[in-house]
């Protein structure tokens, strides 16, 4: 887009003649957005303005949303083209503006944009901002240029404007402050000054009311006021008087917490009724260094305060201030005349004091006098806690001893700060204990600082004489009198150190000379720790020196030495205990700490400092510690113990030396004296200078009496004449080695020459080494190593043969030593390289082999087994030398065992597939083997080794299998031993058992081979065919016996009858006859059981209920059972169904059960009882019999006929076995088995419900009639 650069001239003019017309700055700039925008032809101009934080606000705009504008603001972080130009300080436009990049153009429609910064005094003031809406008009660079050109146009006015302002501003406020200054100029007083102050305001800001409050202590007070009449002030006054000012005060408070002056509209009558017009009030803080407060000027009724008269008032205030400034020092500088004065006086009168002591009370005197108060204290900081040690109490001084515990004081002295409080109780965290005890309401204490700023001790005073609270002034009076104090501590104490360093340096010197001429150890440590615990002090000192593996300690109680060895054990450990918790070079704690409990109480010691010794290197050689100093060390006792520790270092190290030296030299001559070779050493003159104890021992002299004698004089030792003056010498330089004999011994001579230690003459140090032994051990090893079996062998690790014997040449198949030693071991003796690259590995990382077995290859190129045990020689650096080793041929013991794997594969596949059970016992019958046909037993074979065999069988069979096996352990064969067997689910089987010994060679038996065949279903069905031949003969039997029976009974039955038709038969013999066709019918009834359990009489099915039955039999037994005292219990379930059967039948099974267990609990000697029991179990009808007899023998029996456990004539046997068939023809079950839980047995009787029966019958071809 273009413009005519005259259009753009004229809008460059029309905004400088704008610029001289307005006055506002806001006008200035939105008649220049007017403009712009006009000559833009944008749909909007903004004007941004730039905030303290850098955020942008809304201030003035023209076109588009104008009002809307002002107000919104842009973050310093959002997106947006103003705070482009802004940070950037140039013109920035963007056509086709995205919106997802500016969101906050969204509210705009805008599609270009441009925004110029407006600088002002080369500051940022702001932004102005364009906008077109149409997709036609766009920004280019010319327009923003033009931009850049007008706002730097409006920049220029804006600062002209402010210019001009501000000098209008400066020449009033000029002439005002002018005349305030002749005013107020002669006015030394403060309050003087402020009626000034507020009668000018008054009268130059035409107001009703002007007044000032001043702060004291920690409220505002009203100190001047300026009315138009003197009647309202004294209104004014009254109020404030009586506390009736909340509202003015309340504004003070606020123009004061500002710090800036500030406009309050106020309605006037909630202030001073109607003298106070309503309006907007002004009101300016002020400030001094001693004091602040807040001008207060009412509103006018001519109009409100222009900026010109809000100004005048911060100005005056500002004067004011400076006035008042002058008045408060003035005054000031009178007082602190009067108070130099009286320091002058008491500085004069403590400069009399001679001592410390004196000089204290008669400071703590005067000051008390000085600064007004009735208590006055000083005390000092000493071990690190403030002692109160001269006070001032009831006109009289003296000295004290009062701790001062840590608390809010003490903190806040140790910052070097002072501490004041009106009431000491109120304190948070105040003793109160001591605050009470001592009365203690107003205290103020000031910190004794040294000229190095250390804080020294302290300064305090108590209680006022005078009512009022402690200010400013007393503090400060208090600062300056505690400065005398400090410097009278500091001087004194610095005289005194002075001392002490003069005698410290004389005894440190005195230290030094003595440790230099001590060398001996044990000398040098009790003279070192006598020393160092007279110059440093302490009650008990102790020395420990470290060695490699153990310490030396001196433990001195004043001169006397502990020699108790446990104390000084449990000592040491206690000290190298405390110097690794504690790294730094000197140590002070409670003893208890750094010796615990015990130890420092066996002591007696209450405190303890420790002072490591170090060497030249750093280690730590020695610690000293000194016992009870009373003190903790000051840094200048800790420079002393670190002069002294260094000392004593060095010496300690030269003492540790020289005794290191002679240890040394003793120690060679007893290990020279301790050598069993023969050595002598002589010079060059073949004179001898040493020998040892050996070689003096064999010639039968003493050491010394060969000193100095002539080498001659062992020719003795040697067997020929030698050519040299030393029988052993035969060369004239160098070393040498050769073997000697000397009386049928053989010798190995070594010779070298070494210089002597203190001259540069050459000796001669002959060795005589006896080798006679080794020569015969060398001559065995060769016989052995030549001789021995397995295979040895030397080898490299780079793969060849040092040295072999013929055993190992013999087993890889080699001629000659010489073949084997040509042979490249990796390739040649391997068949893999790999191989013995894996045991190489294994020999570096491991240093040896056991019984790692290899295969190797023959010359023939066949394999060889062997075993290799070998280790690896190494060097002093640890490289490996060599490997060195045998092997043992074991290829015949491999071959024997791959067949006799082969035969064990054989057999255990035999023993896992045959279709028996087979196991393997000791002699004892325990399980060591089992095959896996356990399986199907329910056993896992871990099951069962380790258990015995007999507890497999069923109980009754136990004994007579221990029999068997102990039969098998002497020899015998056991076979087709029949065997019950428990399964793993508790079920019972029947197998056939042949037991086999096996045995040693000596003929003894040390297994035992079972083999079972399992027999359980032939078993089963032999006894089914056995049962039923057995009741086919009963049946016959009973058949013949009830036809028998069937016919006298008929006519006992006929006769009977007819006699009971007889009138004339008396009643008695009636009654008797009607016993006996009772007990004839009942006997007609049994034939006919028996003859249908004979199958000769067919049963009767009807519908019967058991619980009648079972009474019925009850009923008959009844009286044996009360007369013998059975108990008989019924639990019998009445809603029971009922059952198909012939119920003479079923209460002949029930009485037969009953009579047994009548007969089971007859004499068993313990109350008898009888548990009878009827319940429903899904389609069955259960009925047991449960007594507390002697149980069962065989239960797997007691069907069977004949079979019976009674007495002979008491039982033929016959009776359970016809129950069992009759309940079989019921289509039920009957079966027994003892009591688990107690004594006796249960007989169960189980039948079919109606529904079941009738099905049954029907099927079989039975039909109720």
């Amino acid at each position: 887009m273009s413009h005519s650069e005259e259009t753009f001239q004229k809008l460059l003019l029309e905004l400088s003649r704008a610029a001289f017309q307005n006055t506002d700055p806001d006008q200035l700039i939105l008649s220049f957005c007017r403009q712009t925008r006009q000559f833009f032809h944008a749909r909007g101009a903004h004007f941004w303005r730039c905030t303290s934080e850098g955020d942008l606000v809304g201030a003035q705009a023209d076109g588009f949303n104008a009002e809307r504008f002002r107000g919104l603001r842009l973050r310093a972080g959002d997106q947006a083209v103003g705070l482009e130009a802004v940070q950037s300080r140039r013109t920035v436009f963007h056509n086709d503006v995205e919106m997802a990049r500016y969101p906050k153009l969204s509210q705009y429609p805008a599609t270009s944009v441009m925004s110029a910064p407006l600088i002002v005094c080369n500051e940022i003031m702001g932004a102005i901002t364009f906008l077109y809406d149409t997709p036609e008009s766009r920004w280019d660079e010319d327009s923003a240029a033009k931009a850049t050109i007008l706002a730097t146009q409006l920049g220029t006015a804006l600062e002209a404007l402010r210019l001009n302002q501000l000098s209008r501003e400066e020449r009033r406020r000029a002439m005002i402050l002018a005349e305030a200054a002749t005013a107020l100029h002669s006015l030394p007083d403060t309050s003087a000054v402020l009626e000034g102050i507020a009668d000018r305001l008054r009268v130059l800001l035409h107001s009703p009311i002007v007044l000032i409050f001043v702060q004291e202590e920690s409220s505002f007070r009203l100190r001047a006021v300026s009315t138009e009449t003197p009647a309202l002030a004294h209104v004014i006054r009254s109020r404030s008087e009586a506390n009736h000012l909340r509202s003015a005060l309340e504004i003070a408070t606020r123009a004061v917490a500002a710090s800036e002056r500030i406009t309050v509209s106020i309605d006037g009558a909630s202030h001073f009724g109607s003298d106070s017009p309503p309006g907007v009030l002004v009101a300016s803080p002020f400030r001094t260094s001693r004091s602040h407060g807040a001008i207060l000027v009412y509103p006018r009724s001519t109009g409100g305060f222009t900026q010109e008269d809000k100004a005048l008032v911060s100005a005056l205030a500002g004067f004011g201030a400076v006035a008042i400034a002058n008045a408060e020092l003035y005054g000031m500088a009178r007082a602190q005349a009067q108070e130099l004065h009286e320091i002058l006086e008491i500085s004069f009168e403590l400069s009399s004091a001679g001592k410390l002591d004196q000089f204290m009370q008669t400071s703590v005197v005067r000051a008390a006098s000085f600064l007004g108060f009735g208590r006055c204290f000083i005390g000092l900081l000493e071990n690190d806690q403030f002692h109160i040690r001269w006070g001032f109490e009831k006109g009289s001084a003296r000295p004290v001893e009062i701790p001062l515990y840590e608390g809010v004081a003490t903190r806040s002295l140790r910052q070097k700060d002072v501490f004041v409080t009106e009431d000491a109780s109120r304190v948070a965290g105040a003793n109160l204990d001591f605050v009470a005890s001592f009365k203690i309401r107003q205290f103020l204490a000031v910190p004794l600082l040294g000229s190095n700023g250390e804080v020294l001790g302290m300064f305090g005073v108590l209680d006022r004489l005078e009512p009022g609270p402690i200010n400013q002034e007393d503090i400060r009076r208090a600062r300056a009198l505690a400065a005398q104090v400090a410097i009278a501590l500091e001087l004194t104490h610095n005289l005194h150190q002075s001392e002490q360093h003069r005698r410290c340096a004389e005894a440190l010197v005195a230290l030094a000379l003595e440790l230099n001429t001590i060398l001996h150890l044990p000398g040098f440590t009790r003279n070192f720790a006598l020393r160092a615990a007279n110059l440093l002090g302490g009650r008990a000192v102790a020395l420990s020196l470290f060695r490699v593996s153990e310490s030396d300690t001196l433990l001195l109680c004043g001169a006397s030495e502990v020699e108790d060895k446990a104390l000084l054990r449990r000592f040491d450990q206690a000290i190298s205990g405390a110097l690794k918790k504690h790294n730094t070079d000197v140590v002070f704690a409670p003893a208890k700490e750094l010796l615990g409990t015990a130890l420092a109480s066996d002591l007696g010691w209450t405190d303890c400092t420790l002072v490591r010794l170090a060497g030249a290197s750093g280690d730590l050689i020695g610690v000293l510690c000194l016992a009870d100093r009373g003190t903790a060390p000051t840094a200048e006792d800790r420079q002393l113990l670190r002069a002294v520790a260094g000392h004593a270092s060095v010496a300690l190290e030269n003492a540790c030396l020289f005794t290191r030296m002679e240890q040394a030299n003793r120690h060679w001559m007893e290990v020279f004296d301790a050598i069993s070779d023969f050595i002598v050493v002589h010079d060059q003159q073949h004179k001898i200078l040493r020998v040892n104890r050996s070689l003096a021992d064999f010639v039968g002299i003493a050491p010394d009496q060969l000193i100095g004698v002539h080498m001659r004089a062992l020719d003795a030792l040697s067997t020929g004449a030698s050519p040299h003056s030393c029988p052993f010498c035969r060369t004239g330089d160098g070393f040498d080695e050769y073997l000697h004999s000397v009386l049928e011994r053989t010798y190995l001579i070594s010779t070298s020459r070494i210089h002597a230690a203190s001259s540069a003459q050459l000796q001669t140090v002959h060795v005589l080494k006896d080798i006679t032994d080794r020569r015969e051990a060398e001559r065995r090893y060769r016989e052995l190593f030549d001789n021995i079996q397995e295979g040895i062998f030397f080898s490299t690790p780079e793969g060849r043969f040092v040295e072999v014997n013929d055993a190992l040449v013999r087993i890889l198949g080699y001629d000659s030593r010489e073949e084997v030693l040509q042979l490249d071991i990796p390739s040649q003796v391997y068949f893999s390289p790999q191989r013995r690259e894996e045991l190489a590995a294994v020999l570096d990382r491991e240093g040896g082999l056991r019984n790692q077995e290899a295969v190797l290859r023959r010359k023939d190129g066949s394999p060889v087994h062997v075993y290799i045990n070998c280790f690896a020689l190494r060097d002093s650096g640890g490289q490996v030398l060599q490997y060195r080793g045998l092997m043992l041929d074991i290829t015949g013991l491999r071959n024997f065992q791959v067949e006799l794997q082969r035969e064990r594969d054989f057999s255990g596949k035999i023993l896992n597939h045959t279709q028996s059970l087979i196991l393997v016992t000791g002699t004892e019958g325990v399980i060591s083997y089992a095959n896996r046909r356990w399986g199907g037993l329910g056993f896992q074979q871990g099951q069962l080794l380790g258990r015995p065999f007999p507890e497999l069988a069923a109980p009754a069979r136990r004994d007579a299998l221990r029999q068997a096996l102990a039969a098998v352990a002497r020899g015998q064969q056991v076979d087709n031993f029949d065997l019950p067997l428990v399964r793993a689910d508790g079920v019972s089987g029947q197998f056939s058992v042949n037991l086999s010994p096996i045995s040693a060679e000596d003929g003894s038996v040390t297994s035992i081979v079972v083999v079972m065949t399992d027999v359980t279903d032939s078993a089963m069905l032999q006894s089914k065919l056995v049962h039923s031949e057995k009741m086919a003969a009963v049946g016959q039997l009973v058949s013949g016996v009830a036809h028998e029976v069937n016919n006298p009974l008929t006519a006992i039955l006929g006769f009977t009858d007819l006699l009971m038709e007889n009138p004339d038969l008396p009643e008695s013999a009636r009654r008797d006859l009607r016993v006996i066709l009772q007990e004839a019918q009942r006997t007609k009834q049994i034939v006919q059981n028996l003859l249908s359990f004979a199958r000769q009489m067919p049963p009767q099915r009807l519908p019967v209920q058991l619980n009648a039955i079972l009474r019925r039999t009850l009923q008959l037994r009844a009286y044996d059972f009360h007369s013998h005292g059975i108990q008989v219990v019924e639990h019998l379930d009445e809603s029971v169904p009922e059952v198909i059967g012939d119920s003479h039948q079923l209460q002949q099974v029930f009485l037969n059960i009953l009579n047994n267990a009548h007969d089971a609990v007859g004499d068993i000697g313990r109350p008898a009882r009888i548990e009878i029991r009827s319940v429903r179990s899904g389609s069955w009808i259960e009925v047991s019999f449960r007594d507390n007899g002697v149980g069962i023998g065989e239960p797997d029996r007691i069907f069977d006929p004949f079979y019976t456990t009674k007495e002979v004539g008491k039982g033929t046997g016959l009776g359970l076995s016809i129950c069992y068939g009759i309940v079989r023809e019921h289509g039920g079950e009957i079966v027994c088995h003892n009591n688990l839980d107690s004594e006796g047995a249960t007989f169960t009787v189980r039948l079919p419900v109606a529904s079941e029966v009738a099905s049954f019958g029907a099927v079989a071809g039975v039909h109720p009639k």
